[in-house]
C-alpha cells in the first residue's frame, strides 16, 4: 500500500478522476485553494472521489475564485470499501458531529441511525452527517466514504437482520464480559450503541433473542453515548479489524 502524504492538502471531489482529464472545481473549493490557501498558478494537492482513488491534480487558476483541477499522477488506488457497520441512537448535534467524525476516522464503512425508545432526538440531518464523514475522510487520509443509510426505527432495525449479520452489542449489564471471540470469522460485523437513557426491556428482549448477537462490556462505568462508541470501536478493531495485520 502507498504511504499517505500528510503534507499536502486533500479535498473530496464529485468529479470522475482520470490522467490528464481537467474539471472545474466547485466556487467553495476554488476559493478555499485560490484565496484562503493562496496556493499558486500551478501548484498541487490531493484529491479523491470514494471511487478513483487519490490523485495529485494541478491547479490551473480560471478567474479569482475559479480553477481547473488537472489530475496528474494516481498517488494511491482505491481500496476495498470497510465492512464494519456504526449502528446509533442519534444524538444532539454537537455530539452527534463528533461521534460520526471519529466513528470514520475509526474505520467505520457503514453510518447506521436507530431510533430506539429512549431516543431523545428522533430525526438527523442526512445532508450534514454526511459533510462530517467527508471532513473526517479528508483530515485522515481516508478513501472510502461511507454509506449513510435512513434511519429506521429499532424494531425494523432489529426485523432486517439476517443470520448472517452479526451484532455486537454494547451491554450496560455486562461491564467486564466480552464475547469476542466468537467473531472471528464473521463476514458482517454491525456495532449497536444506544442511547444515553440505554435500551429498555423489551429492546433488550429482542438484542438478546437474536441468534447472532454478541454481548461487549465496556468496563465497570458508565459512558456517554459519543464516549462508548470510540470505546467500542478500538476494541473490535484491535480484535477483529485492520489495526494488526494477521500473520
Amino acid at each position: 500500500m502507498a504511504v499517505h502524504d500528510f503534507r499536502s492538502q486533500r479535498l473530496f471531489v464529485e468529479h470522475e478522476l482520470a490522467s490528464n482529464t481537467p474539471f472545474e472545481a466547485s466556487r467553495e473549493q476554488a476559493n478555499y485553494l485560490l484565496n484562503v490557501l493562496r496556493i499558486q498558478n500551478g501548484g498541487s494537492i490531493l484529491v479523491f472521489n470514494g471511487q478513483d482513488g487519490e490523485w495529485r491534480v494541478e491547479i490551473t487558476a480560471t478567474g479569482r475564485k475559479k480553477c481547473a483541477l488537472t489530475p496528474i499522477e494516481q498517488t494511491r488506488p482505491q481500496p476495498e470499501p470497510y465492512s464494519l457497520r456504526y449502528c446509533f441512537a442519534p444524538l444532539k448535534q454537537g455530539r452527534l458531529d463528533y461521534m460520526v467524525q471519529k466513528a470514520v476516522e475509526m474505520g467505520v464503512g457503514v453510518l447506521q441511525p436507530v431510533v430506539t425508545q429512549y431516543t431523545q432526538i428522533r430525526s438527523i440531518n442526512e445532508k450534514r452527517l454526511r459533510a462530517n464523514a467527508i471532513e473526517a475522510v479528508e483530515q485522515c487520509g481516508i478513501l472510502t466514504i461511507p454509506e449513510i443509510k435512513p434511519t429506521v426505527p429499532f424494531s425494523e432495525f432489529a426485523a432486517n437482520l439476517t443470520d448472517k449479520d452479526t451484532l455486537v452489542f454494547c451491554d450496560e449489564e455486562k461491564p467486564q464480559a466480552s464475547e469476542l471471540a466468537k467473531l472471528e470469522g464473521s463476514n458482517t460485523v454491525s456495532l449497536l450503541i444506544g442511547p444515553e437513557g440505554g435500551f429498555s426491556d423489551d429492546e433488550r428482549k429482542t438484542l438478546q433473542n437474536l441468534p447472532q448477537t454478541v454481548h461487549l462490556g465496556l468496563g465497570p462505568r458508565i459512558l456517554r453515548a459519543d464516549t462508548a462508541a470510540v470505546a467500542a470501536l478500538a476494541v473490535l478493531q484491535a480484535q477483529i479489524g485492520d489495526w494488526y495485520p494477521s500473520t
